[in-house]
């Protein structure tokens, strides 16, 4: 806890006297707690306070703000931001916001949306009956708050978005939104407001409620308006809106209409064969709600959020006006003087990086999410790409340091990590695991962050201890049952590999989890490295157990399992990618890899890329990148993406999202291993820059924030400039 908190954490009376429920658990563990009162949950509270202010109080002022699952603030009725980004009850987050252009001399109201979910999922830290908010507002040099919440402030709940007997979407992950602008509080956000008829809310000091509070680490979410790329009447109460991209957010809106008219309201990632949103839509998301009218001029106005880019507005003639609709877009900030950026005169790679780049930016939200859609969920193998790809995109590295302190918090409901977190959704997947340490040196590539990179070696030797219990008598990891073995997913993108992956796992040896452990355990020894620690080295032996059970001599390359025949392209891609196999291998593991091409998912294309670049294919990575097979970015273009999808294409799994970031290998792949420039020393203390433009490679613009400037890479056709804050290097286009 990083300060000391003079405010009370306020609740709608409703929950008042009530204990929260523990959630955390393994997986394969039953749920604890009590059954959740259905009429508690999707619970909207509406909270306010007045304050006057002097002049001389408008100096600097500073509201500390954060709500249980998730708030909206306004002040003087105009939107300020939202959060916090969620956490655990013992690592919770508080939002620390300058409003100093928000107020004025004289009356002042501070209004805040609290919204608590109530389902267990992976998009909150919900269902555990923990509701509320706590704030406060100071000034410039003065130790007394000017205002914070305690029970002189007012509540409200409002049904407008209807109860807890509403239909759920996605895998329980939002309620959809049936609004009913006739049970609003009109106004309730200006200092006009008459609520006296409201509720004294329940105020409970902070050292009594469980939580501890830590100023988040990275900035509110971005948000605003997006006018549509296209409005089509198609009737006489119809119209197909259409944004021209797939986009994370909102749809609004105002309508007048008699009281109780009904504007039906359909948001889809894509049209049916007959023009139509599809609505109910592949990803397992129905985006079907109804606005119902007040009578008076009413604003559309959602408070979850969802992927899509169509939306269709049906209601009578009259009531609709087509100048307001609009999408209110959210994400992590992208400032464009310094996010990243990249122009080629070969409109595919141009494509490919646009589909990418728009799938991390929509996925960036308080966390990483692996779609806006489906789940919203921070996954930890997803990690992997998104955030590679996010620190060039955003030149800004506090998200990925959040995300792997996320992780590290969730080894207290396993050492071993969540394959989920934060949230109260309990899933845990080895694979990913396995990959925390990776991401950790990543980040500490970029950044040079070594106090975090020290502080976070624990829960990386954490995760090497955890799998040793499955440590058979060579060392390798053999019936690994307590968490999932992914090796790739959708399960038919696993090239046939060739071991039984349910869950629990079946019996015996298998090859990926054991590449990925001795991965695992080399990023460690790496980190050891970097802070200049002794250890025992315990690779060499790994190795020699790992190629007597995988690796078959007469061919050069490894098998799935110790008693397989069959050798999958995953097989082939992780013993290349962490140098597990001998010299005399690579050249056929290469020509598998050429051979079978992307015969996976997308999550799985990043490691195959990666170990290419490891022994130096680089033609074979640009063929793969630009390739025009099924299972290519190509496919994702031709079948009319704006985002990268979660599959190949929208028919190879069987409720595809059309935006996953996982999906987005292209960015850190063509910037490191393509255009060649990368940190030679940790934080960009050197710039390594070596290119290797395949021939006829068409003429680009590259650019990228980096601490100390932005770096920017110009190739004519010729020879690639490298540009950095005080000097240019010219080098040539290839080897």
């Amino acid at each position: 806890m990083n300060k000391h908190w003079q405010a009370h954490w306020i609740r709608h009376p409703e929950f008042q006297g009530i204990a929260p429920i523990g959630l955390l658990h393994k997986e394969a563990d039953p749920q604890p707690g009590s059954v959740h009162p259905p009429e508690l949950k999707h619970h909207h509270t509406l909270f306010r306070k007045e304050i006057d202010l002097a002049a001389e109080q408008l100096e600097k002022l500073r509201l500390d703000i954060s709500a249980d699952d998730y708030y909206k603030l306004y002040i003087n009725g105009i939107f300020v931001a939202q959060g916090p980004a969620q956490g655990y009850p013992f690592h919770y987050h508080y939002n620390r916001l300058d409003v100093t252009p928000y107020m004025a001399v004289g009356r002042n109201v501070i209004a805040v949306h609290v919204y608590y979910q109530g389902l267990v999922n992976r998009a909150y830290n919900s269902g555990d009956l923990r509701q509320g908010l706590i704030a406060e507002l100071t000034t410039a040099g003065e130790p007394e708050p000017l205002a914070e919440t305690d029970e002189s402030w007012r509540c409200a709940r409002t049904m407008e978005y209807g109860a807890g007997d509403a239909a759920t979407t996605g895998y329980d992950t939002q309620y959809i939104e049936h609004i009913d602008s006739r049970l609003a509080f009109h106004g309730w956000r200006a200092a006009s407001y008459d609520d006296s008829g409201w509720l004294t809310p329940a105020a409970l000091g902070l050292e009594h409620t469980g939580y501890m509070l830590f100023e988040q680490p990275t900035p509110p979410v971005e948000v605003y308006r997006k006018n549509p790329a296209r409005v089509q009447r198609i009737g006489d109460d119809h119209y197909l809106v259409d944004f021209g991209e797939e986009i994370t957010g909102q749809f609004t809106m105002k309508a007048r209409g008699e009281a109780g008219t009904v504007v039906e309201i359909r948001c889809g990632e894509e049209q049916d064969d007959e023009g139509h949103v599809r609505y109910e839509m592949r990803c397992n998301c129905n985006y079907r709600e109804q606005w119902t009218l007040s009578g008076h001029e009413d604003e559309l106005e959602p408070f979850e959020y969802k992927a899509f880019r169509y939306v269709e507005v049906i209601g009578p003639d009259g009531a609709l006006d087509e100048q307001t609709f609009a999408a209110v877009v959210r994400h992590y900030p992208l400032k464009d003087a310094q996010s990243g950026s990249f122009r080629s005169e070969d409109r595919l790679l141009s494509g490919i990086w646009d589909i990418c780049g728009r799938a991390v930016r929509n996925c960036a939200q308080e966390s990483y999410v692996d779609c806006p859609s489906r789940e919203k969920g921070q996954y930890l193998g997803d990690n992997t790409i998104t955030g590679h790809a996010h620190l060039y995109l955003s030149g800004d590295s506090r998200m990925v340091r959040k995300a792997l302190r996320d992780f590290a918090l969730s080894t207290a409901v396993c050492p071993g990590m969540m394959a989920v977190a934060p949230g109260n959704f309990m899933q845990e997947i080895a694979d990913f695991s396995c990959q925390w340490p990776m991401q950790l040196l990543t980040y500490y590539r970029h950044t040079g962050d070594a106090e975090f990179l020290r502080e976070m070696l624990p829960y990386a030797e954490g995760i090497v201890e955890y799998f040793r219990k499955y440590r058979r008598a060579d060392g390798l990891l053999a019936d690994v049952k307590d968490k999932w073995n992914l090796v790739d997913w959708p399960d038919n993108l696993r090239d046939g590999y060739d071991f039984p992956l349910t869950r629990p796992a079946g019996d015996g040896c298998h090859n990926v989890i054991n590449a990925l452990y001795y991965g695992c355990m080399k990023s460690v020894q790496e980190i050891k490295d970097e802070l200049q620690m002794e250890y025992e080295d315990a690779l060499p032996g790994f190795k020699t157990a790992f190629l007597a059970a995988f690796y078959r001599p007469e061919s050069r390359l490894f098998t799935d399992a110790v008693n397989s025949g069959h050798s999958s392209l995953h097989a082939v891609v992780f013993p290349l990618l962490f140098g597990l196999a001998p010299e005399e291998a690579v050249t056929a593991l290469v020509a598998e890899i050429r051979r079978k091409r992307f015969s996976c998912g997308v999550y799985m294309a990043y490691f195959v890329l990666k170990a290419l670049a490891g022994v130096r294919e680089y033609p074979l990575i640009y063929e793969l990148i630009t390739g025009d097979d099924e299972h290519s970015w190509s496919q994702m273009l031709r079948e009319g993406a704006t985002t990268c999808f979660e599959a190949w294409g929208k028919d190879q799994k069987w409720n595809t999202s059309l935006c996953h970031a996982w999906g987005s290998a292209p960015i850190p792949v063509v910037i490191e291993d393509i255009i060649g420039l990368k940190p030679a020393r940790p934080g960009w203390g050197e710039v390594s820059f070596e290119p290797q433009l395949p021939p006829g490679m068409k003429p680009f613009h590259l650019r990228i924030a980096v601490p100390g400037g932005t770096v920017e890479v110009r190739y004519d056709g010729k020879a690639a400039e490298l540009v950095l804050p005080d000097q240019a290097v010219r080098r040539p286009a290839g080897r």
